[in-house]
């Protein structure tokens, strides 16, 4: 592994952050590119799956890993089909076994106790990955994520699915840095239908007031279908994941993670690790009554 230092843009401007450079497998086979990031002293570290089109190297996301890392060691590995990864996105399904990884990863490298904080698409792979994961995580931070699959009430949402559906869409994607798989045969649970089976791992979700790809019914959905087991934090502005996350608030998520994951019962294994659930179809999960929202 080798070792890099690289600038944080924190409060000092002079502080320097040392990652490291990962490799991973995952459980299907394929190589995952990210980095860790050494914290603070403690046995937490929190494990980060960022958003779609972004990767451990985009300046936005990597503001975000060290502002987090400045309260925490952080792992964070670049989901299938983005950054230097190998493989394709599958938008939500396999790439639960992504953050497995990384859980796994910072289990096996001593760390007691792991949060995962994801965004955006992260959000709701974090979701999943708490449910049907191998690993089981110590607390979940769930920022801008989505209550369901096919989202379009925002024009936001509606390029996002251009890029996802149309021939020329998926040309586009490729120029984003964006490697698409095919298309889902077999849709996998949405975060709504599983957020109540997170319990009792703890679960914060985080939602910006003006986000422009998920409106406010998303969080509440999450929240309501928690059974009350979900904190929820409305922040100021039109904010977007990572886009949104500055240092002062990571450095808070983080904060909450560590104080989370050290009241809960130290994580195990699952018995998940299935990526999908049948046989519901594409149409069958967007029929009515189906999702929430």
């Amino acid at each position: 592994m080798q070792d890099n230092c690289v600038r944080a843009d924190r409060k000092s401007g002079a502080a320097q952050v040392t990652h490291r450079a990962l490799n991973v497998t995952t459980l299907d086979g394929v190589s995952l590119s990210g980095m860790h990031l050494p914290g603070p002293g403690g046995d937490t570290a929190l494990a980060v799956c960022h958003g779609f089109t972004h990767h451990t190297r985009r300046p936005v996301t990597r503001v975000v890993l060290e502002a987090l890392s400045g309260q925490a060691p952080v792992v964070a590995l670049d989901m299938r089909g983005h950054g230097r990864s190998g493989g394709r996105t599958t938008v939500g399904d396999r790439e639960l076994l992504d953050l497995d990884a990384a859980v796994r990863w910072a289990r096996d490298a001593g760390y007691s106790r792991v949060a995962t904080v994801g965004f955006s698409l992260g959000a709701a792979v974090a979701l999943r990955q708490a449910t049907a994961g191998t690993v089981r995580p110590d607390a979940v931070v769930a920022v801008s994520g989505p209550a369901r699959w096919y989202s379009r009430e925002t024009p936001a949402m509606r390029r996002v699915h251009w890029l996802l559906e149309q021939p020329h869409g998926r040309a586009v994607a490729r120029l984003l840095g964006v490697r698409l798989d095919s298309a889902w045969e077999v849709v996998p649970p949405s975060p709504v239908e599983v957020v109540a089976a997170v319990a009792p791992v703890p679960l914060l979700l985080v939602h910006f007031a003006g986000d422009h790809y998920f409106s406010a019914a998303h969080p509440e959905a999450l929240a309501a279908a928690s059974g009350g087991h979900a904190q929820l934090w409305t922040e100021p502005g039109e904010g977007h994941g990572e886009s949104g996350t500055g240092p002062e608030l990571a450095e808070r998520i983080a904060l909450w993670a560590l104080a989370a994951a050290s009241s809960a019962i130290p994580g195990e294994r699952t018995n998940g690790g299935g990526s999908t659930v049948g046989p519901r179809t594409p149409a069958e999960r967007r029929a009515p009554g189906s999702e929430v929202g």
